[in-house]
């Protein structure tokens, strides 16, 4: 007689679907490893190609978010309005050519700190469509009981690059120098557009309605997240912290070369150790939701975050090397642990809060305040850096983030006390 099959559609599908978000997973860690290279070694080209100031570092690094204040919005519409996955696709693949057009410029002499700039603006308009679209993909892969465990996952990966690309570029740019260590950046956005190209759950139908309006749509997302009372927590905490933070990094990497007396490789070193940390910090996250209300763990993860920073100025030249390594390297390490546990939650929380035809819409509507604030923190510390050096620049960024704690201190996300406490379902 024959036994009844085990083998329904439900499964199947979840087969499916654990295939194909291993498929987005991997892309995900293609890409974030590019982008890991390329944030840390456009910064030493232009210092060591074109002899950049601290001020030319910081209009480098504001040229690539820029595009998350001008254009985030408008292409979260964008991206709800068509398959997202292709996008992605897209837009690694136009970041591969951009990468490769840089380093001819190299070759043949042609490159200039306002080459180099425009560079960085157009690279940055390919990463807004990235960085909406590719938190809006994970829900369709993941049922939502396991988003927090994917975003985890997405994260741990993220916090692996940072781990191994500084490190890696660091080692390449003294080896190889800068052009060899971007045409690995190009070739590392080249395997995330094949991985995304592989997957093969069928992505839902964009909604369609009779009369589609732009600005309609757009405000949706917006008034979204200025009515909602997380998510307008969520976008707060990062708009505070994050152009702080760029800030004091952008004055730490031309203040370890030039005031700490660091080479390439010891300070992708110093970031890779840091990196460990948000590692760390990524497998601890399911644990402490464990035994943690999520409200307390963002008050610890907000403190340490900024505490770290502003101890970075503390590290002095006259310690040695090593002992110069090794504090920069712990320091940033429990930002990073800290900052890695508090973005999944936030993430988590977003995801939860918002229907899956406007992510794309709120997370650009996140995207514009939380990375269009960054190009003001990269242009402040480059002034910072010039005006008042590179040591009272970055202790000045690191007092100011201290007010990201005051914020979370006085927002709902520090009475949250389980992620199932915001879900609107």
């Amino acid at each position: 007689m024959n036994q009844p099959s085990l083998i329904t559609p439900d499964v199947v599908q979840e087969r499916r679907q654990v295939g194909d978000f291993r498929w987005f997973w991997t892309a995900q860690g293609a890409s974030f490893t590019g982008d890991q290279l390329r944030e840390f070694t456009l910064p030493l080209l232009a210092l060591y190609t074109l002899n950049a100031s601290a001020t030319d570092l910081g209009v480098i690094n504001a040229a690539q978010w820029v595009p998350f204040l001008l254009l985030a919005l408008p292409l979260g519409v964008l991206i709800d309005r068509h398959r997202r996955r292709r996008l992605l696709i897209l837009s690694d693949a136009a970041r591969a050519i951009l990468i490769v057009v840089l380093v001819g410029a190299v070759a043949l002499g042609a490159l200039s700190v306002p080459g180099l700039v425009v560079t960085a603006a157009v690279l940055g308009i390919f990463a807004v469509v990235h960085e909406v679209g590719y938190q809006s993909v994970i829900p369709s892969l993941v049922p939502r009981k396991h988003l927090e465990k994917a975003n985890s996952r997405i994260q741990a990966t993220a916090a692996a690059a940072d781990v191994g690309g500084p490190g890696l570029g660091g080692l390449i740019v003294q080896l190889l120098g800068a052009p060899a260590t971007l045409l690995v950046n190009a070739c590392a956005y080249l395997t995330s557009a094949g991985a995304l190209a592989a997957i093969r759950t069928p992505e839902s139908k964009p909604a369609t309605h009779a009369n589609r309006n732009f600005l309609a749509e757009l405000r949706a997302g917006v008034s979204l997240v200025a009515h909602d009372p997380y998510l307008k927590s969520n976008v707060g905490f990062s708009a505070i912290y994050n152009p702080f933070a760029q800030w004091v990094t952008i004055l730490l990497v031309v203040h370890a070369v030039r005031e700490l007396g660091l080479e390439p490789a010891q300070l992708g070193l110093v970031f890779s150790v840091g990196a460990a940390g948000a590692l760390a910090g990524a497998a601890l996250t399911p644990r402490l939701t464990a035994r943690l209300t999520v409200g307390r763990i963002m008050m610890l993860c907000v403190t340490v975050e900024c505490l770290m920073l502003a101890a970075l100025p503390l590290a002095d030249a006259s310690w040695g090397t090593v002992a110069v390594i090794a504090f920069l390297g712990a320091a940033l390490a429990l930002n990073g642990a800290g900052t890695t546990i508090s973005s999944v939650l936030l993430i988590t929380i977003r995801q939860l809060r918002t229907p899956d035809e406007l992510l794309g819409r709120v997370n650009a509507t996140m995207r514009t305040v939380t990375y269009g604030t960054i190009p003001l923190g990269a242009l402040a510390g480059g002034f910072a850096g010039d005006w008042l050096g590179t040591r009272l620049g970055m202790f000045v960024g690191g007092i100011l983030c201290l007010s990201t704690i005051l914020w979370v201190a006085l927002s709902p996300l520090s009475r949250v006390k389980a992620l199932s406490d915001v879900s609107r379902e």
